[in-house]
């Protein structure tokens, strides 16, 4: 994610030609919401963007993803450099940066977290349901996809990265599924909640409401 329209048309085409997929992000909360939807290997995050400080959208994409961050900014103070590598940053690059030194970067980084013969794992299974967020579908006890509305595929998405029972607050539901400007927008997560739990069916148990926090997701108790 950049706020320089003139770096996403430089720096597209140059990673694309090296192999790599690219999803742009023109704002954070876009950003976020890619996060939790698309499941990115990386991420190149500069910290100067429209919606909210990158720094600030570093500590909420650790609150659910431990996808590689490449901070990529002309902000060249070591204090900024310590505050987004204390926040989660696995690399820094300061602009204007080398092409090739950032390819190497990228490479380090996807090699420590999915050394040579290994696969990512996408399919996560909770008791009945298999969520595939690779292929974006959820199933029941193997059976044909959930039919699911956007918004829908991506709050179980949400859910299903945290997983284990861990407790994923509202704010950061709203966040990735709404957008940065409907943090206090709760009446929609329990509209959206309802509907999730209704298509699940015997499986909405699996949703556990934390009142007041956010919800628990999984088979953990």
């Amino acid at each position: 994610m950049d706020d320089e329209p003139q770096i996403h048309r430089f720096l597209k085409p140059a990673l694309e030609a090296a192999g790599l997929a690219v999803l742009r992000a023109d704002t954070a909360a876009e950003a976020l919401r890619l996060a939790a939807t698309q499941a990115p290997d990386l991420i190149l995050l500069d910290l100067g963007l429209p919606d909210m400080d990158g720094q600030e959208a570093l500590v909420r994409l650790r609150a659910f993803s431990a996808v590689p961050v490449i901070i990529v900014s002309a902000r060249a103070r070591e204090a900024e450099k310590v505050q987004a590598l204390d926040a989660g940053a696995d690399d820094y690059v300061e602009k204007p940066f080398a092409l090739a030194e950032l390819l190497a970067r990228i490479r380090a980084a996807l090699r420590r977290v999915a050394p040579p013969g290994t696969k990512q794992e996408t399919v996560r299974r909770f008791g009945p349901l298999e969520v595939d967020l690779a292929r974006r579908t959820a199933r029941l006890d193997g059976h044909d996809p959930l039919r699911l509305t956007p918004r829908e595929w991506a709050l179980l998405a949400a859910l299903a990265r945290a997983g284990d029972g861990r407790v994923v607050t509202q704010r950061h539901l709203l966040a990735t599924v709404w957008g940065a400007a409907h943090l206090e927008d709760t009446q929609y997560l329990r509209v959206y909640v309802a509907q999730l739990r209704q298509k699940l069916g015997d499986a909405a148990s699996l949703i556990r409401t934390e009142p007041g926090v956010g919800y628990r997701f999984g088979d953990a108790l």
